[in-house]
């Protein structure tokens, strides 16, 4: 394989300024505020990059997923990917300020540091996630033969999407097929946490196995949640990233 136009990963900055760390703790509740139209739930704008954080709103009307309760993606969107961001802001705040106090040590500011990457890496794998939900199973054709060509066959492809995906089950991590932008491969990744990817490789579909992902609606029953994930994949995102890395066997 091999990769014509590297996509731009940095499509907008979560955070601009840490130092807007507070306002993110109240922003959060605001921008889930349950609306009282469906139309109003779907649109609500993301804030400007004016050095206020904000949660990214859900490209989709979380009641018309298919074997994915609305509870459940309201409940993921807010409590853990919001959760994620409010914690980044903080992070950054305590960054700046460990920044400006000469006396900090240095292990300190490192553990400041690691839990900037875990966060980091939880917005953005969420962000994925979330805008790769919505659609139907039908994956189009230009998805189905690229996949095709990486993997001998779009069957073989799911099958070890699906297995890795239960192989995570009961505990933490994520399935992404991802394409690396160095090796010009287009492969499934396991990952056991937000802080551990394969280095230079750029999402395509990415599915949260965290149990908060499906244990409200299926309970230790992971297998169901893959299938239901399956059922609800927006394959026009999927189409779009690989389009965007014009990704050719």
């Amino acid at each position: 394989m091999s990769m014509i136009s590297p996509i731009n990963t940095q499509r907008r900055h979560i955070l601009c300024l840490a130092a807007a760390a507070p306002f993110a703790l109240s922003s959060a509740k605001t921008a889930h505020a349950v609306p009282t139209s469906e139309t109003a739930a779907m649109t609500n704008p993301v804030l400007a990059c004016n050095g206020a954080p904000a949660l990214k709103p859900l490209p989709f009307d979380p009641a018309k997923l298919n074997g994915l309760s609305e509870r459940l993606i309201r409940s993921h969107w807010e409590n853990n990917y919001g959760g994620s961001v409010k914690a980044l802001a903080v992070t950054k705040k305590h960054l700046t300020e460990a920044m400006a106090a000469p006396d900090t040590p240095p292990y300190l500011y490192n553990q400041l540091k690691r839990e900037h990457l875990l966060r980091t890496g939880s917005v953005v794998l969420h962000e994925y996630y979330f805008d790769n939900l919505g659609g139907s199973n039908q994956a189009d054709a230009g998805s189905r033969k690229t996949l095709a060509d990486a993997f001998g066959s779009f069957d073989a492809w799911e099958t070890e999407f699906r297995r890795m995906g239960l192989g995570l089950g009961g505990g933490s991590g994520w399935v992404v097929l991802g394409f690396n932008t160095h090796t010009g491969l287009l492969e499934n990744y396991w990952m056991a946490d937000h802080a551990h990817g394969p280095i230079a490789t750029q999402p395509i579909l990415v599915m949260d196995m965290y149990e908060h992902s499906y244990q409200m609606d299926y309970g230790a029953a992971a297998a169901k949640y893959v299938d239901a994930f399956f059922q609800n994949i927006q394959w026009e995102a999927v189409a779009r990233r690989l389009e965007a890395h014009r990704v050719t066997a």
